[in-house]
């Protein structure tokens, strides 16, 4: 790794230490020979983070720069870190509101990701509720319990009747829960996306997976109208069965819950 950073940056490295960087790939802080830092990512998938990286940041959402790709690593800008204030609960929603507000078009992303070893299959389709029981339940509902798997189904039936079949699409970050915020400085900037065109609201719904926004972030970004309750249940179910699929039937809770919420 270290050759192929001076290969890219024309600096020779210094040191690296590593950063936490959930379970999925390793990530290090590199300081280079003349001082300069910036983080070292190595995945399978990195190319692809670096493509949805970019993409983002071309439409104005705060993201850190792409110095670099190469085989297996990507070589980002370095964003010191510190505690959410509201200012950076703040910052998030109006970054937030940009990525949403770029005009998309379909459901989908040209290519396929994946988390670890869970497939996300991404191919475009002109019908919400179908890409949202095609692309994202079903294919992780067979893995189940015959019970479980049975209402997953179940839920993915009478999706057209819990979320719009044609909601304007937007970019989506596709993986936003905190972890994936970086806050520091009264700014927020947006990591480790996985993203794909879809309903603004499935990054809401992550948002809320495994804590509740700031009141800063919904005063600037805005809240959700209608039967939020049951579209963030729907939204959630995904990110539950890449748990339970990622990280064994510690997770079936989780997934129960939502399916409770949604009298499944």
């Amino acid at each position: 790794m270290d050759a192929l950073i001076a290969e890219i940056t024309g600096q020779r490295v210094q040191t690296t230490r590593p950063l936490h960087g959930g379970d999925l790939s390793e990530v290090a802080l590199v300081t280079l020979a003349d001082g300069g830092q910036l983080v070292a990512k190595r995945g399978a998938m990195v190319e692809r983070e670096g493509f949805m990286l970019t993409a983002m940041g071309d439409l104005g959402a705060p993201v850190p720069r792409v110095l670099g790709v190469g085989g297996d690593v990507l070589l980002l800008e370095y964003l010191t870190e510190s505690r959410a204030t509201p200012e950076g609960w703040r910052a998030l929603g109006e970054g937030l509101r940009v990525l949403h507000g770029a005009e998309m078009f379909g459901y989908g992303w040209d290519e396929d990701y994946a988390f670890g070893s869970v497939a996300i299959p991404n191919g475009w389709m002109e019908d919400w509720a179908t890409f949202w029981a095609e692309r994202r339940l079903l294919p992780l509902s067979g893995a189940l319990p015959a019970p479980l798997a049975r209402r997953v189904e179940a839920v993915a039936t009478r999706l057209p009747d819990l979320i719009p079949a044609q909601p304007r699409p937007a970019l989506l970050h596709g993986d936003l829960w905190t972890g994936n915020v970086l806050f520091g400085g009264g700014r927020a900037h947006l990591i480790d996306p996985a993203c794909y065109h879809g309903d603004a609201e499935v990054d809401l719904a992550m948002l809320e997976l495994f804590g509740h926004p700031h009141e800063a972030f919904w005063e600037t970004y805005g809240r959700p109208g209608g039967d939020w309750a049951t579209r963030r249940a729907v939204y959630q179910l995904w990110p539950a069965l890449v748990h339970v699929s990622l990280f064994g039937a510690g997770y079936h809770a989780m997934l129960e819950a939502r399916l409770n919420a949604l009298k499944f």
